[in-house]
């Protein structure tokens, strides 16, 4: 094999040339792994070579060591150590020379392949020295390249390997980083990839942290690499201190007060946007973790306890400096930027509404002369800056003290949706939206509707990013009058709303603009969006609205269903899926708004609904939104679903089945429980191929452990359903959640704590709705054996430590609804252990709807006791 240009045709041009090479090294690397890496290894290494090829055999050896998928890097892992010693030593040698090559690309390839070897060893012990050696490079060698490489090393490894493995040597790699990144280090290029390394280094030098020498001398690194004559040293060096102040708040007070104010004020008016943003992300940091303070605190108030950690208010110390900064890099907006670019008038925007959350009342006074000033200005740059200003401030101080400034404010921003500039137009039709979002009571029906609908409805037929903001306006605009005006329940539905006289106008003004065949800036989909919720808050007075539209829906989803013959290339199959997906939501709302009243349109949607399932092939997310139109359907017709059930199973059979599509599979399982609450014990007939689709679906390797929390709780929606029914698999079933009830979580494995609360909810609900569904039967005394078990996971739930209030509102139901299914004493002993009694008895943190279902469950078991 001629390794040169075989690396070299990896990346030809040609992709037929292209193909060919990849596939001859992937066979080479299945056939005899061992030479394969070597020879890899050695063109790396080899500086005769040229560099795109090195670059290659590089990126091959990186890609043969590590994989994304976690089965896969398993795999990769096993591979490489069980080469022999000889080939990995040779390997690594050779990786580690390359470190020092002349040309400093190929360092950076070698510091690629040296982390990915780590990433793997490290974990198992193995290249202990590892660190050491990297150290030797970066402190006793001359050669630049070779310290910029191996600290580049440094940080590839510190990023990728978990930082509990890597805690146990934070000396060694800190003392390496730093020296690479102090101010008398000559190269700029050793400091920026110490910098890097630094930053990737952070979350696991904890320890160091804490210690006040150590911690000084890094803020004093880190501060002096902000004024450093590179300006990538200082993009990085602001980078490291957004991160250390997401890490570290706590013991970041003396540095803000001797340094950080200053030099993040000064950074943001940089010269260079790229520091700029980083020094205004410093800021947003800093806001962002003092609103998360003080929800802290206010909860920890709420249950009478001191919070565990405080804020400093460093945002309200700093208000008077940086607000007029902020305000200024508002006004650097770019005339023809592009909405997905980031830039710094966005990112002021941003902190800006981050501050208001952190400093509330106080942002008011701070920025009201800036928008007075401007809003009515010639250039149109401060004018947008105002209106921006007025609408980020929105969320955070009290509506008492905003109220005002809006009703003042709102006549002159609805007349600026005629305003001549495009940007000022699209920043006020977002700001009228964050108004009818957070203050809906500033707007008087009587007063501002008919001037604000004609505005929003006017921007419709406007550039797109605008028609976006007009669509979410307007959604706004109805989901909070719907709720201000709406019924107590979500279900009772007003006879008429401030609304009604425009709803038709609206409505037919939003399907106008969805008829378009584009959706530049998404703009068809938030249209879609709106009409949504105009449908759901729709008062008796314009249900017929609501039935006309519906109607349009089925007509261009039967339409589109007919030209489905016709869709050419991926953007127009794309363009197909999203619109099903759009008419599959408009179609939901619809089923949940008119429930029962869905009838004389439930054949036409259940023949468009199976027709797009047949034509949606294995596009999931159409596959998904057509069953949950299908779940929707049975919940609101409930046995009259029933005539629709034969001809829909041969399609959900298969969705069970699709183990691989986790987010399919969840969607099919929930179709069951909805038609089984739906029919009810109608539903026995289908019980048996269900369970048995169910129970299989355990057993599977491949299925997401997820889902298999979904299958759990199904079995109580089909025990609640058919009752007694349900005997033929209820030991079983009892076997299965008794088993996936005995797992435990691992305290230092935050995933799995969390799967596990999770998986306990999914058997609580399971176990309630069987216990549910036999309560009151002549089968109940088949609990009677389970009751033991059942009460064993209670007791495990209730007395873990990390436990949600749901789970202990599960718990006290389960618990009430056992006792209650034996009011004749047949559970009396068992009931009777101490630590129920204990566990019934109030605490203060708890919140009042668990405390009533705690006390519920007090009373079934006291009867049971009797």
């Amino acid at each position: 094999m001629n390794a040169t240009e075989l690396l070299a045709n990896t990346l030809s041009p040609d992709a037929t040339t292209r193909q060919n090479a990849t596939e001859k090294l992937e066979n080479a690397s299945r056939e005899n792994y061992p030479e394969y890496m070597l020879m890899l290894s050695s063109v790396l290494a080899d500086e005769h070579s040229l560099l795109h090829v090195r670059n290659a055999a590089g990126l091959a050896l990186k890609n043969a060591l590590s994989a994304r998928e976690s089965a896969r890097q398993t795999e990769y892992s096993n591979r490489w150590l069980n080469l022999s010693s000889d080939a990995k030593a040779k390997i690594k040698q050779e990786s580690l020379r390359t470190l020092g090559s002349s040309n400093s690309k190929a360092g950076t390839f070698a510091a690629q392949v040296v982390a990915a070897i780590a990433a793997v060893e490290l974990p198992q012990g193995q290249w202990n020295e590892l660190i050491e050696v990297l150290l030797g490079f970066v402190n006793n060698q001359p050669s630049a390249n070779l310290k910029i490489a191996t600290l580049q090393a440094i940080g590839f490894i510190c990023e990728s390997i978990k930082p509990d493995i890597l805690a146990l040597r934070s000396n060694e790699i800190l003392t390496a980083v730093i020296h690479g990144a102090r101010k008398e280090e000559t190269s700029p290029d050793v400091q920026l990839a110490a910098i890097h390394a630094l930053f990737n280094s952070l979350e696991f030098i904890r320890d160091n942290f804490d210690r006040e020498g150590e911690r000084n001398y890094i803020m004093q690194v880190v501060c002096e690499a902000t004024q450093n004559q590179s300006v990538n040293v200082q993009i990085g060096a602001f980078e490291c201190l957004v991160r250390i102040m997401d890490l570290y708040y706590d013991k970041m007070a003396l540095y803000m007060e001797q340094a950080l104010f200053g030099l993040t004020v000064v950074g943001m008016k940089h010269s260079d946007e790229r520091v700029a943003l980083q020094a205004v992300e410093f800021w947003s940091t800093v806001c962002e973790e003092e609103v998360e303070l003080a929800l802290e605190a206010q909860e920890a108030q709420e249950y009478g306890e001191l919070p565990e950690r405080e804020s400093k208010y460093f945002s309200k110390i700093a208000l008077p400096e940086i607000v007029p900064v902020l305000l200024m890099l508002l006004t650097k907006q770019e005339e023809d930027a592009d909405e997905d670019e980031w830039n710094v008038s966005m990112a002021a925007g941003t902190c800006l509404t981050l501050l208001a959350g952190a400093v509330a009342d106080a942002i008011v006074p701070a920025v009201i002369p800036f928008i007075e000033a401007h809003i009515k200005a010639e250039d149109w740059r401060h004018r947008e800056a105002a209106v921006m200003t007025f609408g980020s401030i929105l969320e955070g101080p009290d509506p008492s003290v905003l109220t005002p400034l809006a009703e003042q404010a709102l006549p002159l921003l609805i007349n600026m949706m005629a305003d001549t500039n495009v940007h000022v137009k699209d920043t006020t039709a977002w700001t009228l939206g964050r108004i009818c979002d957070i203050l809906i009571t500033v707007i008087k029906p009587d007063v501002h509707l008919h001037p604000l609908i004609s505005a929003l409805v006017g921007g419709l037929q406007d550039n797109p990013r605008i028609v976006v903001n007009c669509c979410w306006a307007l959604m706004n605009l109805s989901d909070q009058l719907g709720m201000f005006y709406g019924g107590e329940d979500e279900a009772d539905t007003p006879a008429t709303g401030p609304l009604s006289p425009y709803y038709e106008g609206i409505v037919q003004a939003l399907l106008h603009v969805t008829e378009s065949s584009s959706n530049e800036s998404n703009y068809r989909t938030a249209a879609y969006e709106a009409i949504t919720s105009f449908l759901t808050h729709a008062a008796n007075d314009v249900l017929g609205v609501v039935e006309t539209t519906t109607v349009t829906i089925l007509q261009r989803m039967e339409h589109l269903l007919s030209v489905q013959n016709q869709i050419l290339g991926v953007d127009d199959r794309n363009n197909w899926n999203e619109l099903q997906s759009n008419f599959c939501s408009v179609i939901i709302c619809v089923i949940r708004k008119l429930g029962n009243g869905i009838q004389p349109l439930a054949d036409r949607i259940m023949t468009a609904v199976l027709q797009l399932i047949q034509s949606a092939g294995k596009t999931s997310t159409v596959l998904e939104d057509a069953f949950l139109v299908v779940g929707s359907l049975a919940s609101a017709l409930e046995t009259q679903f029933s005539p629709y059930i034969s001809a829909f199973l041969p399609f959900l059979y298969p969705a069970l089945k699709a183990h691989e599509d986790t987010q399919l599979c969840t969607v099919a399982v929930g179709i069951i429980g909805d038609i089984s609450r739906a029919l009810g014990d109608q539903s026995a007939q289908y019980a048996g191929p269900f369970m048995t689709v169910l129970l299989e679906n355990l057993q599977s390797d491949v299925l997401n452990r997820n889902v298999k929390i979904v299958i759990l709780s199904c079995f109580g929606d089909i025990a609640l359903a058919i009752g007694p029914s349900f005997e033929p698999y209820l030991e079983t079933t009892m076997n299965v959640l008794r088993q996936a009830g005995a797992v435990q979580p691992n305290p230092l494995d935050y995933d799995l704590m969390d799967y596990v609360s999770q998986l306990r909810e999914g058997i609580l609900e399971a176990y309630t709705g069987i216990v549910t569904g036999l309560k009151n039967t002549n089968k109940v005394n088949l609990l009677l054996q389970h009751a033991p078990s059942v009460l064993e996971l209670i007791q495990r739930c209730l007395t873990d430590d990390e436990k949600t209030e749901s789970l202990v509102k599960l718990c006290y139901g389960l618990l009430g609804d056992l006792a209650d299914s034996f009011p004749g004493g047949q559970l009396k002993q068992l009931l009777l252990q101490p630590w129920i009694a204990s566990e019934l008895k109030a605490r203060h943190r708890m919140n009042q709807d668990v405390k009533k279902t705690m006390r519920w469950a007090r009373d079934m078991v006291k009867q049971a006791t009797q």
